[in-house]
């Protein structure tokens, strides 16, 4: 009796092949076997690995179930070993993770506001922080970014680095916020100075400067509630 021939997929024309007809056809165009074929990358001498997913998801009857299971638990189905199996638990993971609901942003409608978020972690600092918090046009937080640190009594800081990093967050807005190692919030000359070149550069490159915030012990300002570096 002769020896019995395994069709592999890079046999099958390219139209049939799941990574390619993925490329053409998008992913809704191919069954759930498929999908995790390309996943795993590779069958095995006596299968493909369309088979292999096909005989796994039919021992796990539904995709829901199949990613309940361990790597271990998958790793020990033929075809698999460890590597594939954590290929698969993985990319199941990530879509569980998809479905996740969104974390609420906290949303930035005052100085206080964005005082509040940034304060605990300021206070009582022994060197001068510069931090940028960077907001879309619902003037949510998308990030915080810290872009200097100083001495004990000033932070250099660049407009460049300020908005480099505004502009990388596609942010619609900022909100520049420095701590004063003294405890005391009064603004100097040089951080309205800071503030007017950086409304300036801000308004160059589209991102609105909002406000720029002090923070002292045991209390904040605000640059445009004093009228400091703003009209």
């Amino acid at each position: 009796m002769g020896r019995r021939h395994h069709l592999t997929i890079q046999a099958l024309p390219p139209e049939l092949r799941p990574r390619e007809r993925l490329c053409m056809h998008g992913p809704r165009a191919l069954s759930t076997a498929e999908l995790l074929a390309i996943v795993i990358g590779a069958g095995t001498r006596d299968a493909t690995a369309v088979d292999v997913e096909v005989a796994l998801l039919a021992r796990h009857e539904t995709l829901g179930r199949l990613s309940q299971a361990s790597v271990r638990e998958l790793a020990a189905h033929r075809g698999m070993g460890q590597a594939k199996a954590a290929k698969v638990v993985a990319a199941l993971e990530l879509g569980r993770r998809l479905l996740e609901p969104r974390p609420m942003r906290p949303v930035v409608r005052s100085a206080a506001d964005a005082a509040a978020v940034v304060r605990p972690s300021m206070v009582g600092l022994d060197r001068e922080h510069f931090r940028v918090l960077m907001l879309n046009t619902r003037h949510e937080i998308l990030d915080i970014v810290e872009v200097s640190v100083g001495g004990l009594s000033s932070a250099p800081v660049h407009p460049r680095e300020v908005f480099k990093e505004a502009i990388r967050a596609s942010a619609a807005a900022v909100i520049v916020v420095h701590n004063h190692p003294s405890g005391s919030s009064e603004p100097s000359r040089d951080d309205v100075l800071i503030t007017e070149q950086l409304r300036a550069a801000g308004r160059l490159v589209g991102i609105e400067l909002l406000d720029h915030l002090i923070i002292g012990e045991p209390s904040y300002t605000s640059l445009r509630e004093a009228g400091q570096g703003f009209p």
